[in-house]
């Protein structure tokens, strides 16, 4: 299960290594690790979806080099057979995007999980949060790719005739149907030819948990037929929500392993 619950986190604080991952829109004006050092859960190590992106290109959060990956984990004290908790404060649910990102670089799958409510619910339940930032000692992190997890732009475009996989976007209708502008600049309206629309949103109840396998199954069955199909690539505007939908499907079918369009709507609606 790729989900824990904040009464099992609570319980195991002190055995696992756990990471927030908020990051927000940059239209919120808000500043993930400015509202971290102010409160987090207890033991919880930052993870800066920005700087950990690759910086020789103008895309968003594309995944780094294999060594930058290992230089990244082990500043953070992670060793490869750590249980990982990631955790977000965010309306888009950032922390699937970390939980992605290890198992492409070949962490254990069994062995990373997101928080189900993020930073908010644990906070509602009054749960022990701090501001005190955790000492780290560096490890030896080493990682090695599933390059077959990530679909980059000639695939897609190879895909809208041989339909050998299913490409499902996580951004709003709105913005799949070109009716409003998207929210950076430079990049058309509209989306993939022969794609789907499944906005991240609709996988979610309204205190941002993932809503239950029943009602998930429901969801995916109404785009995919045969929601244990395991040829499915998510796409979205910059690689981050997709990955909520990753997960989300991954929770109905246990033989999918996630697989997005890293450079998603960022890459593909250029102008």
């Amino acid at each position: 299960m790729s989900l824990v619950e904040t009464d099992w986190l609570d319980q195991n604080l002190n055995d696992v290594k756990i990471i927030d991952c908020s990051w927000h829109m940059p239209q919120t004006k808000r500043v993930g690790f400015e509202e971290y050092k102010k409160v987090h859960i207890p033991n919880a190590i930052f993870f800066d979806l920005d700087k950990n992106s690759k910086k020789n290109t103008s895309l968003p959060h594309m995944l780094v080099e294999k060594t930058d990956w290992e230089e990244i984990v082990s500043k953070m004290g992670i060793k490869n057979d750590d249980k990982i908790i990631i955790y977000d404060n965010s309306d888009v649910i950032s922390s699937c995007r970390c939980w992605f990102n290890f198992i492409y670089f070949g962490h254990n799958s069994e062995m990373v999980h997101v928080l189900n409510g993020g930073l908010k619910k644990w906070i509602k339940e009054k749960r022990k949060i701090t501001e005190d930032l955790k000492k780290i000692e560096i490890s030896e992190y080493k990682g090695s790719e599933n390059k077959e997890l990530i679909k980059n732009m000639i695939m897609i475009d190879q895909n809208i005739d041989t339909q050998e996989f299913k490409v499902i976007d996580a951004r709003s209708r709105e913005r799949f149907e070109g009716k409003i502008p998207e929210p950076r600049k430079g990049l058309r309206s509209g989306n993939i030819k022969n794609s789907w629309c499944l906005p991240f949103n609709e996988c979610l109840n309204d205190d941002k948990t993932f809503k239950n396998k029943k009602d998930l199954q429901m969801i995916f069955d109404a785009y995919i037929k045969n929601s244990q199909e395991t040829e499915i690539v998510f796409s979205c505007g910059s690689g981050v929500t997709a990955c909520v939908l990753a997960l989300a499907y991954s929770l109905i079918n246990d033989k999918y392993r996630p697989c997005i369009y890293d450079g998603s709507w960022a890459e593909y609606g250029k102008i």
